[in-house]
């Protein structure tokens, strides 16, 4: 405050000049778009916010009210459900792009749900983990895998020996161990072939523990040399 009245004094205006040139400045402001202006300043691109649906269009975009000066818009198919989306709904959504002066914007709410679901699975786990997915899609290199966010399975990590076609995993739960986490690009990868490696040695572990000379055992024939 004591800075505020030195600033005054040293531009060598009174107080009610300085009044006066504050009513010049919010003439015709009112207080609604005053409170909007404070909301404009406070939404960033890449910016997470909650929101409210207004409408969904048949061009299939779904209005959102963010508490912008004007709504933003979503293609409705970023949605799980599209026939459960209805006016009133709340949701969470990536700011993707304030286009305009217009203050017309972008959002995602596949960007919102993935960042979130990043943020689930890093606060539960950690490398050396044990998770179950489903296998979702073959991709260059391996296999996605859901996990509650796309975890990426290399092809040579799916089993002790390396199949033929990886394809037949998807659809199947798998169950792995998280071997990196990349949190700055977002991305885990993870090996079933690591853990199996790990069970076969624990089991062949308890077995050294449990044999002993004399003992009958049953077993099967794997190979002739």
């Amino acid at each position: 405050m004591q800075q505020g009245k030195q600033l005054v004094r040293e531009l060598r205006l009174d107080a009610d000049e300085l009044d006066q040139l504050v009513r010049e400045a919010m003439a015709g402001t009112t207080m609604e778009s005053h409170e909007q202006s404070l909301n404009v300043a406070r939404l960033n691109t890449n910016d997470i916010v909650k929101g409210k649906v207004i409408r969904v269009q048949p061009d299939g975009m779904v209005v959102v009210d963010v508490g912008y000066k004007s709504e933003g818009r979503i293609p409705i198919d970023e949605f799980d459900s599209p026939e459960s989306v209805v006016p009133g709904m709340p949701i969470e959504t990536l700011v993707e792009e304030i286009v305009d002066v217009e203050g017309h914007i972008t959002l995602s709410k596949r960007k919102a749900d993935r960042i979130r679901g990043w943020e689930r699975v890093i606060e539960t786990h950690k490398e050396g983990d044990v998770v179950r997915g489903i296998a979702q899609r073959k991709i260059k290199g391996g296999l996605l895998v859901d996990i509650g966010v796309p975890v990426f399975l290399p092809a040579s990590q799916v089993n002790i020996r390396r199949t033929g076609d990886i394809s037949e995993w998807i659809g199947k739960e798998i169950e792995a161990r998280i071997i990196k986490i990349d949190e700055e690009r977002m991305n885990i990868v993870i090996s079933r072939r690591k853990l199996i490696e790990e069970e076969r040695h624990a089991a062949k572990e308890r077995l050294m523990a449990e044999i002993a000379e004399g003992q009958t055992r049953k077993g099967v024939v794997k190979n002739i040399a």
